[in-house]
């Protein structure tokens, strides 16, 4: 891909970010977190005009080539839940999983930019696949078409600690909102680049599920899932992380940190927002793609009520997490200004808010420069479709 001179370089909001968030105050004034462009572009089918959008999207972004070539990316999917589970009988990926041709799209550019090893990442809840190849089997993706689409692609269940076998410890910079750091696979901590795939949904406790949201699948389950080992990580995975990172019922396994404050609220409208945001500044994310060609309205998986299929038709993708996570919010109708009590953070605080007072990134779009088609143009109401 050949970059445009006239665009910003495609680092700079991970730049800004970076220096916001490390070298001034831990809680910055909103008008002072950084911010970056957003790229939106009108897609309809999961076809071979998902790579050209996303490759034209890039682009815009100033070019992949200057974040990967050479290096070790790491790619964390957006498959929650059961490889079983559907709604109304639809394909995960049509409905709230990334689907597979955002994927393999994504792995082809990041091969044709030149990275050098691509690590799809994620940590199964509910299955006890010991391998990402198998739990994606059950949901009858096909592995095959992933590695097939670049060269250098693996794939890890990163509930498991991996060829090491031993996890290591992110530290949130700052001190963090609900942990000061949290036990991982190796795997997010080695690697040059890290991209989130996400897909463009509303989420029960935490407002909105996009690019920040998809990094809560990061803590093993064996270290914070509901069948977790107390003293030491289980050794197989451990179950749905809602006891120890939702409720907060029981810490995580004693080898890892406990929460920085056990008096705190055991509402998951307040911790999972804080876990987010925590999990979003230890392990930064460089390049988010979110997936709104078809999702769903009403919650984040066919697990809540009422919710439905909807088909936006859109892609997004941006270098601050919080940016596009607000042109994402504001796609589906709300307001990213918006705080607990005002749609869609009804019963739960804000990620955006928390993230923009760590300095990750702005929640303001007047402060966001939108790329390719406006806003206005892209807008559905999640609430009324």
């Amino acid at each position: 891909m050949q970059s445009n001179p006239n665009r910003r370089e495609f680092l700079q909001g991970l730049g800004a970010a970076a220096a916001g968030f490390y070298l001034a105050p831990t809680r910055l004034l909103a008008s002072a977190a950084p911010t970056a462009p957003v790229a939106i572009a009108r897609c309809t089918a999961y076809g071979p005009e998902v790579v050209t959008t996303l490759a034209g999207m890039f682009d815009q972004l100033g070019g992949l080539e200057k974040l990967v070539n050479g290096k070790t990316v790491a790619v964390k999917l957006n498959v929650t839940g059961s490889s079983h589970q559907r709604l109304r009988g639809m394909a995960q990926g049509r409905t709230y999983w990334v689907h597979p041709q955002v994927v393999s799209a994504t792995v082809h550019l990041l091969g044709k930019a030149g990275a050098r090893r691509i690590r799809l990442l994620e940590s199964p809840t509910v299955s006890k696949a010991r391998t990402l190849e198998e739990f994606l089997l059950g949901a009858q993706w096909q592995p095959s078409d992933f590695t097939r689409a670049a060269s250098g692609v693996e794939l890890e269940n990163t509930n498991l600690p991996g060829p090491t076998h031993k996890y290591t410890r992110l530290w949130v910079p700052g001190g963090g909102l609900l942990f000061k750091a949290y036990d991982v696979n190796r795997s997010y901590e080695d690697c040059d680049v890290f991209i989130s795939l996400a897909k463009l949904k509303e989420h029960s406790a935490s407002g909105i599920t996009c690019a920040m949201k998809n990094s809560f699948g990061i803590p093993p389950t064996t270290i914070y899932g509901e069948g977790a080992g107390r003293d030491e990580p289980s050794q197989e995975p451990g179950g749905p992380r809602d006891v120890v990172l939702h409720e907060g019922e029981r810490q995580p396994s004693r080898s890892a940190l406990p929460e920085l404050d056990p008096h705190s609220p055991r509402d998951p409208g307040y911790r999972v927002p804080r876990v987010t945001v925590d999990l979003a500044a230890a392990r930064p994310i460089h390049l988010a793609v979110i997936d709104g060609i078809e999702t769903v309205a009403g919650g984040e998986g066919p697990w809540v009520k009422n919710m439905r299929p909807v088909r936006p038709g859109l892609l997004l993708a941006g270098t601050n997490c919080v940016t596009i996570d607000s042109v994402a919010t504001a796609l589906m109708g709300f307001d990213p200004m918006a705080d607990r009590g005002t749609a869609p953070f009804e019963t739960c605080d804000s990620t955006l808010r928390l993230a923009e007072q760590v300095g990750l990134g702005t929640r303001d779009l007047r402060r966001i420069e939108v790329l390719g088609l406006p806003i206005k143009k892209a807008t559905l109401d999640f609430r009324r479709v």
